[in-house]
C-alpha cells in the first residue's frame, strides 16, 4: 500500500508507485512520478515533469523538480530524472532542464546528495555520484560513475568530471576532471590519481600501475595536453588508461585540469 499523511498534498495526475510513503506536509506534483518505494520524509516539495526510481528517499525540506536558476527560461516544458536507491538529504535543491541544454536534468542510481547541495539545470549525474553537503554542480555539467565532490565545492557551468574521479573539499572546479583523477586545492588542481577509491572497487594492480605511468606521461611528454593522450591511446593495453583517452579526445566546452611538472 501507499502511505500518504493527511497534511500532504498530492495533486490530480501525479502517479505513485506501490508502497510509496509521503510524509507530513509534503508537496507532489501533477507531473510527477514516483517509482515503487520511493518515501518523501516530511515537507518534501517535488514538483514539475520529475520521474523518481524505486527506493529513492527523499529527506526533508528537499525541493526536487522547481523551474532552473536561469534568467533564459522561458517556461519550456523540461523534465527531471532521477535513478534507483538514491538518498537525497535535507534542504538539497535540483532542478529541471532547459531548452539550451538539451530539456533533461539527469541523475543516475544510488545517488547520495548530502544536506544543502545543489543540482542545476541540465546537469547529468552518472551512478553512484556523491555530492557531500553544500557543494554545487552548476548547469550543464556531467559527472561520470563514481564521482565524489567534497563539502562545499564549486562545479563551473559546462565542465566534465570524469568517471572514478574525487573531488576535495572547498575546491573550485573550472575545467575538465579525467577520469580517476584527484583535484583538491582552492582553485582547482589536478594532484594526482584517485588511488584510494581504485583500491576500493578492486581494481587490479596491473590496472593501477597502468594508470600511474600514464598519469605521468600526461604530467611530463612532450607535446599538448591532447598531443600526449593521443600518444598514450596508441601505446596502452590497459582499458582505464583507454577511458581517460577517449575523455581527453572527446569533445568538450572547457580546457583540462592538467598535472604539473612536479608530478
Amino acid at each position: 500500500m501507499t502511505t500518504i499523511h493527511p497534511t500532504a498534498f498530492v495533486e490530480e495526475g501525479a502517479e505513485l508507485g506501490a508502497e510509496c510513503v509521503i510524509g507530513p506536509f509534503c508537496l507532489v506534483g501533477a507531473d510527477v512520478k514516483l517509482g515503487r518505494g520511493v518515501e518523501l520524509k516530511s515537507h518534501v516539495v517535488v514538483t514539475g515533469d520529475t520521474t523518481i526510481g524505486a527506493e529513492t528517499v527523499v529527506f526533508s525540506f528537499a525541493v526536487i523538480g522547481e523551474i532552473p536558476q536561469d534568467l533564459k527560461f522561458g517556461g519550456e516544458k523540461s523534465r527531471l530524472e532521477i535513478g534507483a536507491r538514491c538518498r537525497i538529504r535535507e534542504h538539497v535543491t535540483v532542478n529541471l532542464g532547459t531548452a539550451g541544454g538539451g530539456s533533461l536534468t539527469k541523475i543516475g542510481d544510488d545517488a547520495l546528495l548530502m544536506a544543502g547541495c545543489h543540482v542545476a539545470h541540465d546537469a547529468i549525474l552518472g551512478d553512484r555520484v556523491i555530492i557531500v553537503n553544500s557543494a554545487a554542480v552548476a548547469g550543464h555539467c556531467v559527472l561520470e560513475d563514481d564521482v565524489i565532490v567534497g563539502g562545499l565545492c564549486g562545479i563551473h557551468q559546462f565542465v566534465r568530471i570524469g568517471r572514478g574521479a574525487i573531488i576535495g573539499a572547498l575546491t573550485m572546479v573550472t575545467n575538465d576532471v579525467i577520469p580517476y583523477g584527484l583535484v583538491q586545492a582552492p582553485r582547482g588542481v589536478l594532484d594526482g590519481l584517485n588511488l584510494v577509491g581504485l583500491k576500493r572497487r578492486g581494481v587490479p594492480r596491473s590496472d593501477i600501475t597502468a594508470l600511474r605511468a600514464a598519469f605521468q606521461m600526461l604530467s611530463q611528454g612532450e607535446g599538448t595536453f591532447q598531443d600526449r593522450a593521443r600518444r598514450l591511446g596508441e601505446e596502452t593495453q590497459s582499458d582505464y588508461v583507454r577511458q581517460i583517452v577517449d575523455f581527453v579526445t572527446a569533445g568538450t566546452d572547457r580546457h583540462f585540469l592538467t598535472p604539473g611538472p612536479g608530478h
